[in-house]
């Protein structure tokens, strides 16, 4: 299993299957093929259903600068590895073909090809929830320190350096209003939400901050700002919204806070090593669903939850999320995006309080919910996932005039 790094990218909204991996994978490209004279890309099936509504042509051509440069779309065409693909190819003056190569953005960033299976080199030895529960009960330790284990010393500083980016995308959103960008003219809801919030009594009060903190952080993205995928641009607002409810509600400290990190980003990479966190495999249940997962477990850590109290809190989080699909209306990450990254933020916090009123055991296990997720995705409709073909994307959200 690949380090936790690799669940938390830091980047540029709004996508990161649709804008993060594909800017990755061209940069990539024309590094190997500096001396071609133009290229062509062409994007299949959910890139290229969506990719205009996540910028992924914008994105791309950004990387190539001012290179001769065509953009071929294919929504109807369906590449068999992965439904997020594309083809790039590299030309001589002649239009002599130099160089082809087909990828697939598989969630959260990563690129990979049909003669590889991840882009890194695996860092932990196990592989399953179980496996880590039994050597952390052998062992007498928590999953944080189960992290600290296998990742290099330098995780933490790289955990903190996250942190601090969400924070300040929380900061920056909560202090920005007006119209978020695209055809949908959808009008910034965090910072009203911060305000009023300041003036009802406590538990609604607290509510109206969660709430804020996560919309602040997936206006953020939908406007291109600077986020952290965790473990996806469209689920980035459930854990800074958790980390920043626990350190203002319950005081806790930035240590409290990577530690918690680390063990959500344990959490998503089992979820992305066994099944998968792209919207287009699998539906939002990969992506808000693992979001969720990740800070039920880091919320209950933090209010000092044992290891099988995390456990469950985390197979709760994506339990109550099987089968959402992903139906992004326009294409855009902002309807139903932004308002579910809220309510698993709320969610999360709920899970937490359940969790810890039990022992921790429970009969459903987080790797048989984790097998469920993603057996259940295959089984959708390719329309239900990332298509903007069915589901809520099919209804005009256009304001009434």
């Amino acid at each position: 299993m690949e380090s936790i790094k690799e669940i938390y990218k830091i980047g540029h909204g709004p996508s990161s299957s649709h804008t993060m991996g594909p800017k990755k994978a061209a940069e990539r490209f024309l590094s190997e093929n500096k001396d071609a004279d133009h290229f062509e890309v062409t994007l299949f099936g959910s890139l290229a259903a969506t990719g205009k509504g996540h910028l992924t042509d914008y994105a791309i051509e950004q990387s190539f600068g001012n290179r001769r440069l065509q953009i071929n779309w294919e929504p109807k065409t369906f590449l068999k590895r992965h439904p997020n693909a594309m083809c790039f190819k590299a030309f001589d003056k002649a239009n002599k073909l130099l160089k082809e190569w087909t990828c697939y953005s598989i969630g959260g960033g990563a690129i990979i090809d049909d003669y590889t299976e991840t882009e890194t080199v695996d860092v932990y030895e196990h592989t399953t929830m179980a496996e880590i529960l039994n050597w952390c009960n052998r062992n007498g330790k928590s999953f944080w320190e189960y992290v600290a284990e296998f990742e290099e010393p330098d995780i933490w500083d790289y955990l903190e350096e996250v942190w601090h980016v969400m924070f300040d995308s929380i900061k920056r959103g909560l202090k920005t209003d007006g119209v978020l960008p695209g055809g949908l003219k959808l009008p910034r809801k965090a910072q009203s939400f911060n305000t009023k919030g300041r003036n009802f009594a406590t538990p609604f009060k607290r509510r109206s901050q969660l709430f804020s903190y996560a919309l602040a952080v997936m206006e953020e993205n939908a406007s291109g700002g600077k986020i952290v995928a965790a473990p996806t641009c469209g689920a980035s607002g459930v854990m800074p919204a958790i980390l920043k409810y626990f350190q203002k509600i319950h005081n806790t400290d930035k240590k409290g806070i990577i530690r918690a990190l680390a063990t959500a980003g344990l959490i998503g990479n089992l979820v992305k090593t066994n099944a998968s966190i792209s919207g287009a495999e699998v539906g939002c249940q990969g992506e808000v669903g693992t979001a969720c997962a990740m800070a039920s477990g880091a919320a209950t850590q933090m209010m000092g939850g044992t290891i099988y109290q995390i456990e469950y809190s985390a197979e709760m989080g994506l339990e109550h999320h099987l089968g959402l699909t992903c139906d992004p209306v326009a294409g855009l990450v902002q309807i139903p995006c932004i308002e579910r990254n809220a309510f698993a933020a709320e969610r999360a916090v709920s899970h937490n309080n359940y969790a810890l009123l039990t022992d921790g055991r429970h009969r459903i296990s987080f790797d048989e919910v984790v097998e469920t997720m993603y057996k259940t995705g295959i089984d959708l409709q390719s329309k239900y996932r990332e298509t903007s073909e069915g589901g809520l994307a099919i209804f005009d959200a256009l304001p009434n005039c």
